[in-house]
């Protein structure tokens, strides 16, 4: 019998290791335990109660329009109020998931919990929203926490999924070129200049960043995308640096209440 190539032969015993996994653990959904046919999976329920980010949406930010149900479908290729008024440093950003109850079970869970396992399907369905994003970055960098949370939560969910798509994707990862230099307060329920102001210093590049940043299109990677501010900051951070240009890759985004009202 022939010998098999070392491609092959890595191949048969991954399964392996994945069968020996699948018999002393039998694989469960992620978020309610019920048996599913492989590891990293949903099952049918709560897979059905994902939200996946679709058309129409702003063509800038991605926060997502009323589909065409609501009576009130915007037209392809326009922005929001809010890219219009200001427009973001961040050329384009997609988000795989709306940030309602069915996200929720898998995002909080890995923020919170310590569920690092749940980076690796949430960043499958990361690449499937952002494949055009992936594509055309050179390097992959993860918003940054700040020192002292990062010691309380103990892994930044951020550099996980930047991991994960650097991963799937072959792009470059650097979870260490931005730094959060200044902690700052939720800014959930402050207005745009009050984020603004929050913001304001709070991102800072690490030494040396210049030289890998020089001409490279950025693609930032969050978990949660909701007003944009974060993104708008770390992007300018970048692209002062020196990067050409800064796109944003998230695991969910939180529709823009005004919007969704307004269908």
């Amino acid at each position: 019998m022939a010998l098999e190539g070392p491609g092959r032969l890595r191949g048969l015993l991954r399964r392996m290791g994945v069968g020996i996994l699948d018999a002393l653990l039998p694989p469960t959904c992620l978020t309610c335990e019920t048996p599913v046919g492989e590891q990293g999976g949903l099952c049918p329920t709560c897979f059905s109660r994902l939200a996946f980010v679709t058309a129409p949406m702003c063509e800038v930010c991605g926060v997502p329009f009323p589909h065409a149900a609501t009576g009130a479908r915007q037209p392809e290729g326009s922005c929001c109020g809010a890219c219009l008024a200001a427009p973001p440093a961040f050329s384009v950003a997609r988000a795989a998931l709306r940030y309602d109850e069915g996200a929720k079970a898998l995002i909080l869970p890995f923020k919170h919990h310590d569920r690092t396992e749940l980076a690796r399907p949430l960043a499958r369905q990361m690449a499937r929203a952002g494949a055009e994003l992936l594509r055309a970055a050179d390097l992959l960098v993860p918003v940054p926490l700040h020192r002292w949370r990062l010691f309380r939560r103990r892994h930044n969910q951020a550099a996980l999924l930047a991991a994960q798509l650097s991963r799937i994707s072959g792009k470059a990862f650097d979870p260490m070129l931005l730094r959060r230099i200044r902690a700052t307060v939720p800014l959930g329920e402050l207005g745009a200049l009050q984020r603004e102001a929050a913001l304001l210093g709070a991102f800072a590049l690490a030494r040396g960043a210049g030289r890998k940043l020089a001409g490279r299109r950025v693609l930032l990677i969050d978990d949660v995308l909701t007003s944009g501010a974060t993104a708008d900051a770390c992007a300018q951070a970048l692209l002062r640096g020196g990067a050409a240009a800064v796109g944003v890759l998230a695991a969910a985004r939180v529709p823009d209440p005004r919007i969704e009202r307004s269908g």
